[in-house]
């Protein structure tokens, strides 16, 4: 059956996307896809001199209810928020999580150190290594304030801007810091996202990459969610053969999709 659901995709009601999200749907119903999942960005208190990733979560979501009514006997529609995370933002992304009739949130590290590194610029002056280890204990830190999520999304982001990607980026060099952020998924009932824009961007491997997730299931992790992080149509499932492949190599079974914020499994291959 391969993997037919996507869970992460941006539209024009993110910042950084301009792609109108019916064109998304078509792309994902012309790809053969069964379900999606939109997790627009909510970015607060993000860095004003980046940008503004707030949302508008009103439009955001009348035009999905909208769009699934027009669409949902060819594709299933859900709807979800990536939120970005900050320690003292967890009571406030708990209380949108529960205006909303959301069907899956996803808590991604974005920031580090205050910062955006998705901007060449955050590197000046600053070590690679050391940057990558602040992010990984930026996370750890923030994962507890912020109960009301379903997936980490995309652990190992930071190697996508840093001035050298992954070329000397190691799990083992950071597995002090990953560990504990694993084990703290595992314990609570979350799950762990496998993003594929990693693959996307030319790091030849997902995010995170694939000792990090032989490492999840050495602890004993299972629960996973798959998502392309696709702001154009032509990104919607990138690659998925691939991380299909990839997946089942490493011993999972299943991927996790959600509905009103409830899990369900579905198998992986054939």
């Amino acid at each position: 059956m391969g993997i037919v659901s996507d869970y992460h995709l941006h539209t024009s009601f993110s910042e950084d996307s301009d792609t109108p999200m019916e064109d998304m749907i078509q792309a994902a119903i012309d790809l053969g896809l069964k379900e999606i999942c939109f997790t627009e960005h909510l970015d607060l208190d993000y860095p004003k001199d980046c940008g503004s990733f707030l949302l508008d979560l009103d439009a955001y979501t009348d035009r999905l209810l909208s769009l699934r009514k027009t669409y949902g006997k060819v594709i299933c529609i859900r709807l979800g928020l990536e939120m970005g995370m900050q320690a003292h933002l967890g009571e406030t992304y708990a209380r949108i999580a529960g205006q909303y009739p959301f069907d899956f949130l996803i808590a991604s590290q974005h920031l580090v150190e205050g910062a955006d590194p998705y901007y060449p610029k955050f590197w000046e002056g600053r070590r690679e290594e050391q940057v990558y280890r602040s992010y990984f204990e930026s996370i750890l830190a923030n994962l507890s304030s912020m109960p009301q999520f379903d997936t980490l999304g995309h652990l190992d982001y930071i190697v996508r801007y840093g001035p050298n990607q992954n070329r000397f980026y190691s799990y083992e060099a950071y597995r002090d810091v990953i560990d504990p952020i694993l084990l703290y998924l595992i314990r609570n009932g979350k799950c762990l996202e496998v993003n594929a824009a990693g693959l996307k961007y030319g790091l030849g491997h997902p995010n995170p990459e694939e000792t990090v997730l032989r490492r999840y299931r050495q602890l004993g992790g299972t629960r996973i969610t798959i998502g392309s992080d696709a702001h154009r149509p032509e990104h919607i499932a990138y690659d998925f053969p691939q991380v299909q492949a990839l997946l089942l190599q490493l011993g999972f079974t299943h991927y996790t999709v959600f509905q009103n914020r409830i899990p369900a499994e579905l198998p992986l291959g054939d």
